[in-house]
This record gives structure tokens, sequence and C-alpha cells, in this order.
């Protein structure tokens, strides 16, 4: 399964943190890329030393216009979902997300246009209470996924965070510099 992301709008300077944090989730929780327009170029700098530390291969593009990424994916027979308050009720909806295989995750900033909801295989609701987007993508990641993206280890990973019942476990692997 291919996960990617796309963060429409960004509010200017107060969602970098939430935009970053966007990336974040959309890198810890299984997905490959992230589609952002609008943004900090800082944002794409903390992701890649994250890679740096942290492991994995996952990707920040930049883009333009958000449709014509949607539009290039609906091509490439990737089905696109929207996250929404106002969408079909998750509980509804994962059994049949887990059976695609190609997805584009659409997380909205402000007021995202009317015509996303159109162009959306996939309206998709997490709760009917106001909430986080960054909360909601990672539920939504973790439906998809039923949890089995946390059983992968991230490649390169200079750091990794062994489980442990109390305290702090990190293990840190030695490179040459």
């Amino acid at each position: 399964m291919v996960i990617e992301v796309v963060r429409i709008g960004q509010r200017v300077v107060r969602d970098d943190r939430v935009t970053t944090h966007v990336a974040l989730v959309s890198r810890a929780f299984g997905a490959d890329r992230i589609f952002m327009s609008e943004i900090n170029p800082e944002i794409k700098d903390t992701i890649e030393k994250i890679n740096r530390t942290w492991g994995g291969k996952f990707e920040v593009e930049f883009i333009d216009k958000w449709k014509s990424i949607v539009k290039k994916k609906k091509e490439d027979n990737f089905k696109i979902i929207h996250l929404s308050m106002y969408g079909q009720n998750i509980n509804d909806a994962q059994e049949e997300l887990q059976k695609e295989e190609n997805l584009l995750i659409v997380v909205g900033a402000e007021k995202v246009p009317r015509e996303i909801y159109e162009l959306a295989d996939y309206n998709v609701g997490v709760g009917s209470q106001p909430h986080s987007e960054i909360s909601a993508l990672a539920i939504l990641l973790d439906r998809i996924q039923k949890g089995k993206q946390f059983e992968k280890d991230f490649p390169d990973a200079k750091r990794k965070i062994i489980p442990t019942k109390n305290g702090k476990n990190v293990q840190v692997k030695e490179t040459r510099d």
C-alpha cells in the first residue's frame, strides 16, 4: 500500500507547528510522502533532519496547486481521502479503505474549497466533535494499516526507541563522520 498526504493551505506562521506535526505524524504512521503548498521551507529541513536521525525515506514535496496533484493522483489510480469532520464516520469506512492499494489523504488547514469534497473518493470524519487535523490523521492512518505500521523498523536509523515499561531507552547507533 502506498500512502501519501497533501496539506491544503496554511495560515501563515500560525500553522507552521501544526503543518510540521502533520508531516511528523504522516512519517511516523507509515505514509511515504507529503505534498505541501504555502509553507515555511524550514519544515522540510526539520523532516529531513528527523529522517537522518531516526531513519526512513519520508519525502516532503512542495507544490504550487493542490488541485493538480489531486487530479494527477486520481489518474494514477490513487483513491483520494479527504479528512473532514463532516464526512462518513471512520468506523463505517475503515474496512473499505483497508482494501485500497494507493491512497492520497487530503488534510486541510483553513476552510477547504468545496471542490475537494467532490474530487474525493471518500470524505471521512473522525468523531463528531471539533478536534485537531493531526489527531484525525493519526487515527485514520492507524485504522487503515491496523497498527502494522509500528511493526517495521525505519531503515538507516541512528537512533531507535526501545520500548520499556519504565524510563527511557534509546539505542544509539555508532556512526563515523
